[in-house]
């Protein structure tokens, strides 16, 4: 994190869907690496230091598809695993879906910035299992910044719904930064006049899925206009059956930060 007198924080960003630490490199994985998900593999435990030494390098990281403690995992909360790998003071799992004691599928958030409020907000939708964790976040002299981190539905009807129920989480006025898993692509969300009215603009139209030869843009991040990014990119890092998307932020200075900034220095 860096920052200067005359300009915020500035706030390095990334989304991932780990598919609970699992290295699926074509589709047969599917088929053939298929009791991964229910039983503990040294192969995940070891994919997870990767994603560790890759997150490592960045301020904030969303997860989507960890497991919080389950039979699959040995028990092992793999958001706060990833935490004291990577070395994060802050993080936090929110539950999706409990099928314990096989499966806790969970969305995760690690920090560098202390986490001034998390919510967990189930998504609407015919089968239960699908949320959005809200993250907000307010370093000493900066305006506050919510995070929405997401995984959506494969049908498209029932992402329109839980599409408009993330646009209601904003905020007028209020930097908000949507990322996660979003099961659809750059045109679906550009097309959403509940995002749009919202402010919520997409950051990349990248592919992200497959992993190994990606084809389709999944994986996303979108801001409302308050927010300055300096960047975002696609990551070619095949941790999982989707890639990485990181972006960079800088956080607005609060009023007073920010009158006191432009305060010339006196004479001497």
């Amino acid at each position: 994190m860096a920052e200067t007198a005359s300009e915020g924080l500035r706030l390095r960003v990334l989304s991932l869907n780990i598919q609970v630490g699992l290295l699926t490199q074509n589709y047969r994985h599917y088929v053939t690496r298929a009791w991964r998900h229910v039983l503990p593999s040294r192969h995940a435990r070891e994919n997870l230091k990767r994603v560790a030494a890759l997150a490592a390098d960045y301020d904030l990281v969303a997860l989507q598809e960890a497991d919080a403690g389950s039979l699959r995992t040995r028990q092992v909360n793999q958001v706060a695993h990833l935490a004291e790998l990577a070395g994060f003071p802050y993080w936090h799992a929110a539950v999706t879906r409990d099928l314990a004691p096989f499966a806790q599928h969970c969305l995760g958030c690690l920090s560098r910035q202390p986490l001034q409020s998390t919510h967990f907000h189930p998504l609407p939708g015919r089968l239960p299992g699908r949320g959005v964790l809200e993250i907000a976040l307010q370093p000493a002299g900066h305006e506050p910044l919510r995070l929405l981190i997401a995984h959506l539905a494969l049908s498209r009807g029932v992402r329109a719904q839980q599409l408009d129920f993330l646009a209601g989480l904003v905020r007028p006025g209020v930097d908000t930064v949507l990322m996660g898993d979003l099961n659809c692509e750059h045109g679906e969300l550009d097309a959403r006049p509940s995002l749009t009215r919202a402010g919520l603009q997409a950051l990349h139209e990248a592919h992200t899925f497959p992993s190994w030869a990606p084809t389709k843009s999944l994986d996303h991040m979108l801001a409302t206009p308050g927010v300055t990014v300096l960047s975002t990119r696609v990551l070619d890092e095949r941790l999982s059956d989707h890639l990485p998307v990181a972006t960079e932020l800088c956080l607005r200075l609060s009023a007073a930060q920010a009158a006191a900034a432009s305060v010339p220095p006196a004479r001497s």
